[in-house]
């Protein structure tokens, strides 16, 4: 098996690496590739997947976490720093193969290190019956692209947090029950998280490939699938957002209905004062991105003060976005 190394140490975001497995398995010549990376604080959810049902996006945006969708189906998961991502890409297509072959040299090499893993029977890696990691495939051409998390230290709260809605009954639950069914691989080693990834690499591969700039190049070009706003929110239906709040301007409501996070409607009660046209304020919030950049600039030329009584734009975008 061959390890793919990249021609630069820094971090990229997670579609980069979803796009470098792409670009392998339509590239290069048919073997066996295997390679590792981290992302800063990322959500990924699977293909079929309704974004609103398993991100909690206030609290990703709120705090700077990245979300992606990926083209392999199964749930959705949470990377950060302290979870090593894996991936594999094998020279034809045989979904059994892949699971009984790949996962279970994972196992091998985990148990090696002396940590009591087994393959779970249909995508997950298990410690003590708890999981440490979870994977994904798809096809690509007559070849299979496999990726996984393999949990090392990561934050089981802001995991929580990050997919579950928002609802802080429902959060506190949740860390409980994923605490009983989900663990980390520092709680079995006492080798650092750089001294794992370099076992793993000489337990599972026998050679080297160096990617090129060029290589990069071609993999920049299949990320920019990744990240386009019809692909990140998929098949989504329209659904409404509400954010409430009191200013000085009085108490607001406000109903957002979103399409791929752009706004199609926008309705707003409460006991404020409307001295103006309020359709037309309404109306130049439509077809434009839910974010707070968005709407900044939008109301760069807006007095709101002209429609609402009082109303300021630092108090409207408070409430917007939750702050």
């Amino acid at each position: 098996m061959k390890y793919v190394e990249f021609p630069f140490a820094e971090t990229e975001r997670l579609s980069f690496y979803l796009a470098t497995e792409e670009y392998l398995a339509l590239n290069y010549p048919k073997a066996e590739y295997f390679f590792m990376w981290q992302v800063r604080p990322t959500v990924i959810f699977g293909r079929n997947q309704l974004i609103e049902n398993e991100v909690n996006l206030d609290f990703v945006k709120r705090n700077n976490i990245e979300y992606y969708r990926r083209k392999s189906g199964g749930g959705c998961v949470y990377a950060d720093m302290s979870n090593i991502m894996f991936s594999f890409i094998t020279p034809t297509f045989n979904r059994d193969f892949v699971f009984d072959n790949y996962l279970n040299k994972v196992v091998s090499v985990l148990q090696s290190l002396g940590v009591p893993a087994e393959f779970s029977g249909r995508n997950d890696i298990l410690v003590e019956g708890h999981k440490v990691s979870g994977n994904a495939f798809y096809r690509v051409n007559d070849r299979s692209v496999v990726h996984g998390t393999m949990l090392f230290d990561t934050d089981l709260s802001i995991m929580v947090k990050a997919i579950t809605p928002d609802n802080e009954k429902l959060i506190s639950k949740g860390i409980d029950s994923v605490r009983k069914r989900v663990t980390n691989l520092k709680e079995y080693l006492d080798i650092s998280i750089e001294e794992f990834k370099a076992y793993f690499r000489e337990h599972m591969a026998d050679e080297t490939l160096q990617l090129s700039e060029s290589d990069v190049e071609g993999i920049k070009k299949i990320e920019k699938t990744y990240l386009t706003l019809d692909f990140i929110y998929g098949k989504n239906p329209n659904y409404t957002l509400v954010r409430k709040g009191r200013v000085e301007a009085g108490s607001f409501e406000i109903s957002l209905e979103l399409k791929n996070n752009v706004v199609k409607k926008l309705n707003m009660l409460g006991d404020f004062f409307i001295i103006g046209d309020e359709s037309e304020l309404l109306e130049k919030f439509k077809n434009i991105e839910f974010t707070k950049a968005k709407f900044q600039e939008k109301l760069s030329g807006v007095k709101l003060d002209d429609y609402i009584y009082n109303l300021k734009a630092a108090d409207f975008l408070g409430i917007l976005f939750e702050e």
